[in-house]
């Protein structure tokens, strides 16, 4: 299979990595691709992969003459870190936000961060890549084939095996999110499949395009329907969110230098929907430093690579919980799951029996907290949640402002 140029020539075509696992899966043994494509061929196992570079050498190859060197299987090796990436070191202060952002890291949680401009809400999200758990090949497998169907994929990779890190501008169209077109292709949602979805000034997007993450990000996929076809991409994400007050930004800072009226905040909060709010797991307020943590010179914070260790260490916890058909992690976990799982001693039922109706919690908000304290417990190393696992989870839920 390939595009047919007119001088012979067999050029690249997209989606090749997703035809060759659904030949090896029909009993297809041998495979001829584009040599372009030799590389995204060559991770599917059990299935011998022929590089074609024009019609002439296939020719010869099938009538006895020079044969073609079939692609060797790449082997999966795991992601290392690039030295250029963003590190947690770089960030002074905001130690609450960091802790939020390795609790999500660790469990899969969607996270929103509200800050005041200049506090360092871009600087936190540019960093969660270098604190993100190690890819198992299944999940690499899954993103390299949405990116070889976009027609994405980079030039010689065979495998992505670092976590996709997507962040559209808020002036993304819904169907730039979600999908679509005339010939359908995976939006920023599928893009971002086991990664990072990053969305800055979560207000400025437009209605229906947040609306339109409210049902893939429950189910894990979407689903665009056109006359002749139906398409279902994946989206299983980690959606990070970062939003001012205000519309100037300074809402509720003790400086006062907030110039929005009543009216004006309520209207730029009313953006943000209540069935939207309700699917963040981890809400944290990024405050704007102060002269003096920024003029400090003492040494850096803790590394990324020290937070990815217990990352890596709860993942572990997680997959050897689950099981290798279950969850991948806890931000996954289903009624089932939280049942066996997430069982409450007296103490802890009283807490969030009191939460519930203080904070207006809907079931799907209840079951997510219980999934957020289910990780902090796994960071602690306990087996069931306490008290103080579930007083953290229970601070996560978005602030009053915000549900008004």
């Amino acid at each position: 299979m390939g595009e047919l140029s007119l001088n012979g020539e067999v050029r690249r075509i997209n989606g090749v990595l997703p035809m060759v696992i659904k030949a090896q899966r029909c009993g297809v043994k041998e495979i001829y691709i584009p040599a372009p494509n030799a590389a995204e061929g060559a991770v599917v196992r059990g299935i011998t992969v022929y590089p074609v570079r024009n019609v002439g050498q296939l020719l010869s190859h099938l009538t006895g003459g020079e044969k073609i060197t079939p692609v060797s299987e790449s082997d999966f090796k795991s992601y290392s870190l690039p030295d250029n990436l963003p590190d947690f070191s770089d960030v002074k202060g905001q130690h609450e936000a960091k802790r939020a952002l390795e609790v999500a890291a660790a469990g899969g949680h969607n996270v929103m961060m509200i800050g005041p401009p200049g506090s360092g809400k871009s600087m936190l999200a540019k960093r969660i890549p270098s604190i993100l758990p190690d890819m198992t090949f299944e999940e690499s497998l899954e993103t390299t084939n949405i990116y070889s169907v976009a027609g994405v994929l980079p030039k010689g990779i065979s495998l992505i095996k670092a976590r996709p890190f997507r962040s559209p501008h808020h002036t993304v169209s819904p169907a730039g999110l979600s999908g679509g077109g005339t010939v359908p292709r995976p939006g920023e949602i599928s893009l971002a499949h086991n990664g990072v979805l990053f969305l800055d000034e979560l207000p400025e997007f437009s209605r229906t395009s947040m609306e339109v993450l409210r049902q893939p990000i429950e189910d894990g996929k979407i689903t665009i329907a056109r006359v002749a076809a139906t398409f279902s991409y994946p989206c299983s994400v980690m959606l990070v969110c970062a939003m001012n007050p205000c519309r100037c930004g300074w809402y509720g800072h003790p400086s006062g230098r907030c110039t929005c009226t009543e009216q004006s905040i309520r209207r730029y909060l009313g953006r943000l929907s209540g069935p939207l709010l309700d699917r963040i797991d981890i809400c944290v307020d990024v405050p704007a430093l102060e002269y003096e943590e920024l003029a400090s010179s003492e040494g850096t914070g803790e590394p990324s690579s020290a937070i990815r260790a217990r990352v890596n260490a709860a993942r572990a916890k997680q997959t050897a919980r689950f099981g290798p058909n279950g969850p991948v992690c806890n931000a996954q976990m289903g009624p089932q799951h939280l049942r066996k799982y997430c069982r409450l001693d007296e103490d802890c039922q009283k807490l969030i029996q009191g939460a519930y109706e203080r904070l207006g919690l809907t079931a799907r908000s209840y079951d997510r907290v219980l999934r957020v304290a289910r990780t902090i417990a796994d960071l602690d190393g306990a087996r069931d949640i306490a008290l103080s696992h579930l007083a953290e989870a229970l601070q996560y839920r978005p602030p009053a402002y915000l549900r008004r």
